[in-house]
């Protein structure tokens, strides 16, 4: 049942895509360009080529392809698709200008009057020239019911498509710059957010006590080990007590991606580093992760708890789990502990929150919603998740979620800037 709805979705998306594509080719490539010119072979050709290319890069990885061969279909196929987002909303807002463009065009001017003929030259009498030369100046009656310009002339095709190129170059401008500076963003690299929450029953000597959360890395064949080495210098920058990766470290398996993560050997926090499975794990090897990840110094939490100085540590598997049985486990992470100690969980989805009320969680890390990535995704996002980003609380619990430090597919994030989050614990009783 499962797969004919994914099927049947799946056929939905596919036609929708085709149709929008057709859309764009017609008002950015067949209106803008002349028929059978350089122009329309190129943009025919691309229309066809990138979202082939964004098709091979969204299954390249799961089909097992060479990493060499996802890394080339990656960087082209994933910005088409970001760039298709912005064009199609672009183009979208443009049509009605364009409309109102072609409909304000003003009547055409009356043609230039013909000179008269020269009467012909004859024996008859005055009067007779008179009449050959009438006849001859005025058109017939045919002549006289066809219009003055034809309905499609040169010039009104020239303006057709002097609309269409300044409509279409203004949409193509604005989705470009509009995906350039959001790719600048991720590569760039994350920025510092603060955070303070207070909890109820965090102990006086814990105040302040600085969690650094990062979440969504994905690592892969765009996001690779500068991308790595750039959020491990910001995290050790803000010198913290803690550090929570809370899952979606990476899209690909430790064969390709291995060396990729190594910079996370380089974490420094006084009370360690730790890491819980996200969703894009399981899709990658989870197992083989978490031996990595814990090679690398990083502790993994698997439906596990740590008692630290001040406050219990928990972390649990991510629901993706459940496909391999190896799914959150709410009771072994947090069933015997003592509940008079404040509780702090990692766990990617937040749409755990609710098993983590029951279990008297005080506050619970999480990503996984990117805060929606690429606008308006974001209005998606809410429909999915309790919390899209940022701090919450439901009942007891808090619930925090980062935007995440990287981006999954293109490297592209538009009203949802990457972040590292710096939570700091305050007590009550300071």
């Amino acid at each position: 049942m499962k797969i004919a709805i994914f099927a049947a979705i799946a056929v939905v998306v596919l036609a929708l895509l085709v149709l929008v594509h057709r859309w764009l080719w017609i008002r950015l490539v067949r209106d803008t360009t002349r028929p059978r010119g350089t122009a329309r072979r190129v943009g025919t050709t691309l229309a066809f080529t990138l979202p082939l290319l964004s098709l091979a890069a969204l299954t390249a990885g799961r089909a097992g392809a060479p990493f060499w061969l996802q890394q080339s279909v990656a960087w082209p196929g994933y910005m088409w698709l970001a760039v298709l987002l912005y064009l199609t909303l672009a183009m979208l807002v443009a049509e009605p200008v364009r409309a109102l463009l072609l409909r304000s065009r003003g009547p055409s001017p009356d043609p230039a009057p013909a000179p008269p003929l020269p009467a012909r030259q004859g024996d008859g009498d005055g009067d007779g020239d008179g009449q050959s030369a009438s006849q001859s100046a005025s058109p017939s009656a045919s002549e006289s019911r066809s219009p003055a310009l034809p309905a499609r002339g040169p010039e009104g095709v020239s303006r057709r498509r002097f609309v269409a190129r300044a409509v279409g170059g203004a949409a193509a401008a604005a989705a470009v710059g509009t995906v350039g500076y959001g790719t600048y963003g991720v590569l760039r690299g994350p920025r510092v957010k603060r955070v303070q929450v207070p909890l109820a029953k965090l102990p006086r000597a814990a105040h302040g006590f600085r969690i650094a959360v990062v979440s969504d890395i994905h690592l892969g064949p765009i996001l690779g080990r500068a991308h790595t080495t750039r959020i491990v210098d910001t995290v050790n920058r803000t010198q913290p007590d803690l550090i929570a990766i809370v899952g979606d470290l990476v899209d690909g398996n430790v064969h390709d991606l291995g060396s990729a993560a190594e910079p996370l050997s380089r974490l420094r926090a006084r009370h360690g580093s730790y890491f819980v499975t996200g969703n894009h794990e399981y899709f990658s090897g989870a197992r083989q992760w978490i031996d990595h990840v814990r090679e690398l110094g990083v502790t993994p939490l698997e439906n596990a708890r740590r008692a630290l100085p001040y406050f219990d540590l928990a972390g649990v598997n991510d629901v993706q789990g459940e496909s391999e049985g190896h799914g959150p486990d709410f009771d072994a992470a947090l069933g015997d502990r003592d509940r008079s100690r404040a509780a702090v969980l990692m766990a990617h989805q937040p749409v755990v929150i609710h098993d983590a009320v029951r279990h008297g969680v005080d506050l619970q890390l999480s990503g996984h919603t990117h805060g929606g990535q690429l606008w308006p995704g974001n209005y998606l996002a809410e429909l999915a998740n309790p919390t899209v980003a940022g701090l919450e609380r439901y009942g007891d619990t808090q619930l925090y979620v980062s935007r995440g430090a990287g981006a999954w597919g293109p490297p592209v994030r538009v009203g949802a800037p990457s972040d590292i989050t710096v939570v700091e614990l305050a007590s009550y009783q300071a």
